[in-house]
């Protein structure tokens, strides 16, 4: 079999399998607080290079129709995906992911070691 015809097969999953998503499908995905109240959605995610762990999921928040949105990054564990509401769950309010580390559009950070300790330990969590 080819590269095209492997590529082709309509029996291989590229978007979603049992315990596999594709990028694609993650950006646009709704998120919500544990009070059930849409904060945003995810924008794209960071993965570690080296080890191929996704790092944080960026959420674009605020704005109108994604214009003035702020994106923040959640560290991945923060996240758990519900089957029901078709979306990820994050156990924080509204107020406190307004307070949290954030950039906008034309700022995007440098992602390096102190920015990860920042933003993991905004959330209560070990940077590495």
């Amino acid at each position: 079999m080819t590269d095209t015809e492997i590529a082709n097969d309509a029996e291989i999953a590229t978007d979603e399998t049992t315990s596999l998503i594709a990028s694609n499908k993650v950006e646009g995905t709704a998120v919500y607080g544990e009070d059930g109240e849409k904060l945003g959605s995810i924008y794209n995610f960071m993965v570690d290079k080296i080890s191929g762990q996704v790092e944080y999921a960026v959420l674009q928040f605020g704005g109108i129709f994604g214009v003035g949105s702020d994106y923040y990054p959640l560290p991945w564990d923060k996240l758990t995906y519900d089957v029901e509401q078709g979306g990820y769950v994050v156990d924080v309010d509204k107020e406190t992911l307004e307070a949290a580390p954030r950039y906008g559009a034309d700022a995007q950070p440098a992602y390096d070691e102190a920015y990860g300790e920042r933003v993991y330990g905004y959330y209560g969590l070990h940077y590495n």
